[in-house]
């Protein structure tokens, strides 16, 4: 069986820190493994000093163990060169920004563009809060997790900012130890992982009326903003992405029917004379796309679509400022405004499903998927009225 040693090599200058290696001893034959570690000598004698590269180090010498334990059982003669080998290889499949830019990549390949869209915003967080030093899956610890925490906290992002960040390096760390490549340490139970209640950005249905009417037409980009703000209301606060998304082949017997993006689930709207008063507003685009948001064939869809979303939720905030309202005016207000207008007008919670605003997406599609779409469809009708 292979011995793992921690050595420290002090530097030959005076004053200057000393380099951190590994010594293997197999079979009479010994190699180093250089770590990039940097102690002071003094450091170096002292157990509580430079905590971090001590835990650095246990998480190399364990990840080092497993290999030789994983030699030796495979009962196959092996040399300290196999050792040295196969660490090298451990580290690098083990590696926090490695392991995540693997499942990104085979989330594209699969289809799951938005997916990793989100781990990739993740991974850019967590290497700028490491300045671009790598480290290894094993290395993640409550503290460094916490460090990680009020990193964000000190560049003033919100609570359920944080929490997106990190519940989705805790999934990237659950995936590894459910392959088996590390063990669960649970480094995530002192960070906040939920989900806290944020103040509803509804309209009111007086706010909605004035910005349904204002006189847009000299300023042709927001007259467009307003249309889609207005437009993702009437279809029960049907999401910007699913709005792009939705095809002229989805209108049919006087009705959209469509799959959300977020949850896969199929929902039915009836296709109202308001709505087709809007779209009619804009000449028939060249795609395959009902709504003037991807207006041609042979482009990139996913940038149009961002593009058209940064473009008018900028156009929406100067519209807000136009009707008096106070809070960032954005796409996603539609949302919130339709439940809000749903609960004025007395529609039960059971039909707007609590204003879409359910902490679990699955009371949402339960409420849904219960009712029948045409009493969902006449309380539609009746908040469309309102404004």
């Amino acid at each position: 069986m292979a011995v793992i040693k921690v050595k420290f090599r002090p530097s030959a200058v005076a004053g200057k820190e000393g380099s951190v290696y590994y010594s293997i001893i197999h079979a009479l034959k010994v190699r180093s493994i250089t770590t990039g570690y940097k102690v002071m000598p003094e450091e170096w004698n002292d157990v509580a000093a430079v905590v971090e590269v001590r835990r650095q180090i246990a998480a190399d010498m364990e990840r080092m163990a497993r290999v030789v334990r994983r030699l030796d059982k495979a009962g196959v003669p092996y040399t300290v060169d196999d050792v040295v080998s196969d660490y090298a290889k451990s580290t690098a499949e083990c590696s926090v920004f490695n392991y995540m830019s693997v499942l990104i990549e085979r989330m594209r390949q699969n289809g799951r563009v938005r997916t990793a869209e989100t781990y990739t915003a993740a991974l850019n967080s967590l290497m700028r809060f490491r300045q671009g030093k790598d480290l290894a899956l094993d290395s993640l610890s409550s503290d460094l997790m916490e460090s990680y925490q009020a990193w964000h906290r000190s560049r003033g992002n919100s609570y359920n900012t944080i929490s997106f960040y990190n519940r989705i390096v805790r999934a990237v760390y659950n995936r590894a130890v459910e392959n088996g490549m590390i063990e669960n340490k649970n480094p995530f139970r002192r960070v906040y992982t939920g989900i806290a209640k944020t103040v509803k950005r509804a309209l009111p249905i007086d706010t909605l009326s004035r910005i349904r009417v204002l006189d847009l037409s000299e300023c042709p980009a927001l007259d467009y903003a307003r249309d889609m703000f207005i437009m993702s209301f009437m279809l029960r606060g049907m999401s910007f992405i699913d709005m792009a998304y939705l095809k002229k082949s989805d209108v049919r017997g006087g009705y959209v029917v469509y799959r959300r993006r977020k949850t896969g689930q199929t929902l039915r709207i009836r296709w109202t004379q308001e709505m087709e008063d809007v779209l009619g507003r804009y000449p028939e685009n060249k795609s395959d796309y009902l709504l003037p948001i991807i207006r041609n064939r042979g482009v990139n869809e996913r940038c149009v679509y961002r593009n058209a979303a940064y473009n008018i939720n900028r156009s929406l905030k100067i519209i807000g400022t136009m009707v008096g309202v106070t809070e960032p005016l954005t796409l996603y207000v539609a949302r919130h405004s339709w439940a809000s207008a749903a609960k004025t007008k007395g529609v039960p919670l059971s039909i707007i499903s609590e204003g879409m605003g359910h902490h679990s997406e699955a009371t949402t599609r339960i409420y849904l998927s219960s009712l029948s779409s045409s009493v969902i469809d006449s309380a539609n009708s009746l908040i469309i009225s309102s404004i």
